[in-house]
C-alpha cells in the first residue's frame, strides 16, 4: 500500500475515534443531563465523521486502488496537497465551530476542503480510463 494511502487511512481512523467519542459524550449527556453545552459538539461531530472519516477513507482507498501507468501513480504532489488541505480545512472548520470563531474561519476551512477535492481529482483524473483503452 502506498505511503499516502496509509496516511489517509490512519488519519480517517483518528477522525472516526474522535467523532465517536464526541457522539458518546452527547449521548451520555442526553441520558444523564450533564451540561446542555455538550450539544455544541454536534456540528463538529458531523464534520469529523462525514468529512474526516468517510471522505478521507475514500480518498486513501481510491489513491491505492486506481490503476497505475506501468508502475507509476503519476505526479503525487497534488494528492499530498489534497491530504494537507483536507486535514487543515477539517481542523479550521472544527475549531471555528467549536470556539465560536468568526464565520470566515469556517469558510476558509470549507474552501480548503474543496481545494483538497480538486487537488485529488487532478491526480486521479488521468488514471481513470474506459475499459480497453
Amino acid at each position: 500500500m502506498p505511503r499516502l494511502s496509509t496516511w489517509f487511512i490512519k488519519a480517517s481512523l483518528i477522525y472516526l475515534a474522535t467523532g465517536f467519542t464526541l457522539g458518546a459524550l452527547m449521548l451520555a449527556n442526553k441520558g444523564l443531563r450533564l451540561d446542555p453545552a455538550f450539544w455544541r459538539l454536534l456540528p463538529v461531530h458531523i464534520e469529523l465523521l462525514l468529512t474526516g472519516w468517510i471522505v478521507q477513507l475514500a480518498m486513501g482507498v481510491a489513491f491505492w486502488i486506481l490503476p497505475r501507468f506501468q508502475s507509476s501513480r503519476g505526479d503525487v504532489r497534488p494528492a499530498w496537497a489534497a491530504f494537507a488541505l483536507l486535514n487543515g480545512g477539517l481542523l479550521l472548520v472544527a475549531a471555528g465551530t467549536l470556539l465560536g470563531a468568526p464565520g470566515w474561519i469556517a469558510l476558509a476551512g470549507r474552501l480548503a476542503e474543496v481545494a483538497a477535492v480538486a487537488a485529488f481529482a487532478l491526480n486521479a483524473w488521468p488514471r481513470v480510463k474506459p475499459i480497453g483503452v
